[in-house]
């Protein structure tokens, strides 16, 4: 999950955060200018296109930090691809200051080359009458590894991105009341609603990382956090045959061949089947918390959203997914100190509100604001003990596209068996960590 993150309409709020007047002071407004006397600048390629609400909040940062500190930014709203543009740009002189994007597409992006830059100056940058390296929970970042090999964070992540299963509080508020918190539970609340004649759940086929959540959870709570990832890094392949690794596929295969899922969903092309979601033709989906920005536009009128965490299974791990979308400075990037002083700029109070009352995504920031229709998930991740990754942090190259995410949408389709599959991951398992540089 996290290939779609978008969002819609929004306001910008009015307040001036004092980050500004912080960063303004430690340059008295006169770090402007290089000792060349030229003015100062960075390039952005920024994940975001223009109009998305993430792009309005970051507009919003990118005039107020020119302003405040007379150092230009220059932006290249790309889009979703502009880490794919970054790999080839990487080996001539036209690289970035600054990108952006999930911790999942920069680790093969950047850190996994080591081509990314220890950003110990961003985390020791001075933001509300903090430093901005404080701002970010400890608790996330037990699970997720943000340091490079020399110890340094290679990233200065902005929002946090978690996963639920979704449903319309309006049409649905006993599950508001008591949701299913077990496996068995959430089986019987499917097949209630199929009883009822009712589509249980909604799920775009196409999107192979969305359906490859289910098996990678469900992983998760037969392993714990970490589980899945000391699976794919077993060389021999041979941790697929694990009981407990058949046992979560063999959960996938249940609600494959009980008939839960909403009809066509192999052959769907996002966003259509959640647009259905979004109009009632479907109960539930298991999707990011970027769901609500991404569907608002076309869902039904009185759609009020609503979300539970995933079910737990007999061996009891109840983590809840928590990743960093956030800030990365090339090695060779040309600027990399002023980069960093905006990565930690975003930190400020001003901005990650914003982030969540008006973009609708979760804040780094534990003390910023939150929107309505992430209550539920920001309430989970509170209370919340433990915490893991998409694919639980896997994120080696070309695995999860090529291998995983490839041979699990032949489980998600119905194509093979839970134990086929388990076989099959086994020997391409081993056959990728043969070929991998040693």
């Amino acid at each position: 999950m996290g290939t779609h993150i978008s969002g819609h309409r929004w306001q910008l709020p009015v307040a001036l955060g004092a980050v500004g007047v912080l960063l303004c002071a430690a340059t008295a407004c006169s770090g402007a200018t290089s000792s060349s006397g030229s003015s100062r600048q960075f390039t952005y390629w920024s994940m975001w296109k223009e109009g998305e609400p993430q792009q309005k909040v970051l507009a919003l940062a990118v005039t107020d930090f020119e302003k405040q500190t007379g150092i230009k930014v220059k932006v290249q709203w790309q889009g979703r691809n502009n880490l794919q543009k970054l790999v080839p740009a990487l080996n001539t002189n036209n690289v970035p200051d600054l990108v952006d994007g999930p911790y999942v597409k920069l680790v093969p992006a950047l850190v996994a080359t080591q081509q990314s830059l220890g950003l110990t100056s961003a985390f020791d940058t001075e933001v509300d009458g903090s430093t901005a390296g404080k701002l970010i929970p400890a608790k996330y970042l037990k699970t997720i590894d943000i340091d490079d090999a020399a110890g340094r964070p290679w990233m200065v992540p902005y929002s946090i991105t978690s996963d639920a299963v979704w449903y319309d509080a309006a049409a649905h508020p006993e599950l508001r009341r008591d949701p299913p918190r077990t496996w068995d539970e959430f089986i019987a609340l499917l097949d209630r609603i199929k009883k009822d004649g009712r589509t249980p759940l909604a799920a775009d086929g196409d999107v192979t990382g969305y359906n490859a959540a289910f098996l990678s959870t469900l992983i998760v709570r037969n392993l714990g956090p970490g589980g899945l990832k000391k699976v794919a890094s077993d060389r021999t392949g041979k941790a697929w045959l694990d009981p407990a690794v058949l046992d979560a596929a063999k959960k996938v295969e249940q609600l494959v061949r009980g008939g839960y899922l909403i009809d066509g969903y192999k052959a769907s092309k996002w966003p259509a089947e959640q647009q259905k979601w979004a109009n009632g033709k479907a109960e539930l989906m298991f999707n990011g918390s970027w769901l609500p920005t991404e569907s608002a536009t076309y869902a039904a009128k009185g759609f009020t959203y609503a979300a539970f965490p995933f079910p737990v299974t007999a061996a009891g791990h109840s983590s809840m997914r928590a990743d960093f979308v956030g800030f990365a400075v090339p090695k060779k990037a040309d600027d990399a100190k002023d980069a960093q002083r905006f990565a930690a700029f975003l930190l400020g109070k001003k901005y990650q509100d914003a982030m969540g009352r008006q973009a609708k995504v979760i804040p780094v920031r534990a003390d910023a604001a939150t929107s309505p229709e992430m209550a539920d998930v920001k309430k989970a991740l509170d209370q919340a003990d433990s915490f893991h990754q998409q694919n639980d942090g896997v994120a080696f190259p070309g695995y999860n596209e090529k291998l995983f995410w490839a041979k699990d949408d032949e489980l998600f389709f119905g194509k093979i068996s839970a134990e086929e599959f388990v076989h099959q991951m086994q020997g391409a398992q081993a056959t990728y960590w043969k070929d991998q540089p040693q």
